[in-house]
């Protein structure tokens, strides 16, 4: 009887965790900086109030307008299939410097909206003068909605988010499958941590299609 109770219970907790897991959203946080590809003139500068010192832009001036060249690629393992919703911490100082364009492939067509204009890839993204979260969107002309993915198997995707207009900010992006939150602390939003960062370092490093050759080494520089 000894030995049934502890096989029942054995697996009785198994069960729970089993559920646990099942219910558990997937939360992936990653430096903008550490993007896998970032391609002129999109930058990387510094700010000490950025996650880790650190963001990334179209360099310009507030107000001016101006922009459509840059990006920045990631390419991000998702552990499981399903929906997903990405957020970013951001700066928009005006109505001149308030978007970019993103497209998270194979979801998305592999589209480039800096050539096509496609509003179904447009992010407004939230106003503010200081580093805030706000969920990508879709920018269209007849109103401004929550954008969410749908990934038919796990596996590596690929993140792009393009200069629209410069002086637009993005410091650090969390990836999400909680499609339900509109709002940041819903959605359990956090910056980068060190493992976080050491997560996508390495996995960079060990890209198994060298992806990453030609960036690895600006990294590593960036870093030391």
């Amino acid at each position: 009887m000894k030995y049934i109770t502890i096989l029942t219970l054995s697996i009785l907790t198994v069960f729970l965790f089993g559920i646990v897991g099942l219910n558990a959203e997937v939360e992936i946080a990653l430096e903008a900086e550490l993007a896998n590809e970032i391609v002129d003139p999109m930058i990387i500068a510094d700010d000490d109030n950025a996650s880790d010192g650190k963001f990334i832009w179209m360099e310009g001036e507030p107000l001016t307008g101006g922009g459509d060249r840059g990006h920045a690629n990631f390419i991000i393992n998702i552990p499981e299939p399903g929906d997903y919703a990405l957020w970013g911490h951001v700066i928009a100082w005006d109505g001149n410097s308030d978007s970019f364009w993103v497209n998270w492939m194979p979801a998305d067509p592999d589209e480039n909206a800096q050539q096509t204009g496609n509003t179904e890839f447009r992010w407004g993204v939230a106003g503010g003068a200081v580093w805030h979260w706000d969920r990508i969107n879709h920018w269209l002309d007849g109103g401004t909605f929550e954008r969410e993915w749908k990934f038919k198997q796990a596996g590596e995707t690929t993140l792009r988010i393009a200069t629209r207009e410069d002086a637009t900010m993005i410091d650090a992006i969390f990836v999400t499958t909680n499609v339900k939150a509109t709002i940041a602390d819903q959605a359990n939003v956090r910056l980068p941590t060190d493992q976080d960062r050491k997560i996508q370092v390495e996995g960079l490093a060990v890209s198994p299609k060298g992806k990453v050759a030609t960036t690895w080494g600006s990294l590593k520089r960036a870093y030391q």
